[in-house]
């Protein structure tokens, strides 16, 4: 496996506000992903990056005992870890301009074990009959983007989309594992992916994606924008919110459009956030997301664990400052697509909501590609 074209090698000196980041909490971010490799390797992505050339890094980060939360003692040590394994290298976008970045989070929403007046709207497990889809068992003239379906006794078909299921297709099969009072809401954590549960009984439950029904994602905001009800810069989950509540008799209307539905999974609270409750959810790369430092990419051009560091300097949302940070990449979307796109992971809450739902700036991505892959040892 060559490595792409797209990657224009740098040096770390030439990377803007390097020597300023707190390299230790990208590192305990890396640190998580090396212990996980143990278990299950990462899959290469296609622009070259070899899991394998990841070995000496991952061996070295798992040697490294935590003490006080910090994997290291002071941030130049973990900085002189990536310099000492790495070599950084541009991405190039497809379109020739700059990258971009958005943001998303895990929302926090009060929920009901079962369903009541005020709690009325599902979020549901994968269902028995969604099965994986792919070219080895693809009927002829299915749409190849579809990677889920519906097994029927006349063999495979295209599932439910979002609203056949909200209108009932999927009635009497017991696949709720909770009640939310507000579809909007419902909504944002199927373009989330997982949630915190704060039930009406006491307990505090997570949810995670399991599955979807395959269609296309089609964003509310772009549909919105198309219509003319919001301009396309003022897009952001907080205006698209804004515009429900003042039509709540068009949501159907709108999020019917999205034909995409995500289907969820309990996570055992526990086993997502360890010994540390600002963990975010485990995500794609089996690791629970760090706030501020675990990105999601496309996982068919990248290889999960690489660290990544982004440069937007028009990007203020996180801390006030321009965004200038080394990200590993533990997550993926259906909607990041390309080589220079990025999803940054802000947290849980509504405050990592309001953060997460302004965030779309264009932005420089480095790879941080592995020494061993490049040829030049240190």
């Amino acid at each position: 496996m060559s490595l792409s074209p797209l990657f224009v090698e740098k040096s770390f000196d030439e990377l803007p506000g390097w020597d300023e980041d707190d390299h230790l909490q990208a590192f305990a971010a890396f640190r998580r992903s090396a212990f996980h490799v143990l278990t299950k390797p990462y899959r290469s992505g296609a622009l070259g990056v070899d899991f394998s050339t990841f070995a000496q890094a991952y061996a070295e980060a798992r040697t490294v005992s935590p003490a006080n939360r910090s994997p290291f003692s002071n941030r130049p040590q973990a900085r002189g870890f990536f310099e000492r394994h790495f070599i950084p290298a541009h991405i190039r976008a497809e379109s020739g301009g700059a990258g971009l970045v958005t943001g998303f989070y895990e929302p926090v929403v009060e929920a009901s074990p079962v369903r009541t007046g005020r709690f009325s709207v599902p979020l549901l497990s994968r269902p028995a009959d969604l099965i994986d889809i792919d070219d080895a068992n693809r009927p002829a003239g299915m749409d190849p983007y579809l990677a889920f379906g519906r097994d029927t006794p006349h063999g495979s078909v295209e599932y439910f989309d979002r609203g056949e299921i909200e209108r009932g297709a999927l009635k009497g099969r017991a696949l709720e594992i909770a009640w939310l009072a507000d579809k909007v809401d419902a909504f944002f954590i199927h373009v989330q992916g997982a949630a915190r549960l704060k039930m009406t009984d006491g307990r505090l439950r997570r949810v995670t994606y399991a599955a979807k029904s395959g269609q296309r994602f089609t964003g509310p905001g772009k549909i919105l924008s198309a219509s003319g009800e919001i301009p396309l810069e003022k897009v952001t989950m907080q205006s698209i919110r804004a515009w429900f509540k003042a039509h709540p008799d068009r949501v159907d209307e709108i999020l019917w459009q999205n034909r995409s539905y995500i289907f969820f999974r309990e996570a055992p609270f526990d086993e997502a956030v360890g010994d540390d409750p600002a963990l975010g959810p485990i995500a794609a790369a089996k690791v629970p997301l760090t706030p501020g430092r675990s990105v999601a990419v496309d996982r068919l051009l990248h290889t999960f664990g690489t660290p990544f560091y982004i440069d937007a300097p028009s990007l203020t949302a996180f801390d006030k400052k321009p965004f200038r940070r080394l990200m590993i990449a533990q997550d993926t979307g259906s909607a990041i697509t390309g080589p220079a796109r990025g999803d940054l992971f802000a947290g849980s809450g509504d405050a990592a909501g309001e953060i997460a739902g302004v965030v779309r700036n264009p932005a420089d991505f480095y790879a941080l590609i592995p020494r061993a892959l490049v040829g030049r040892p240190r």
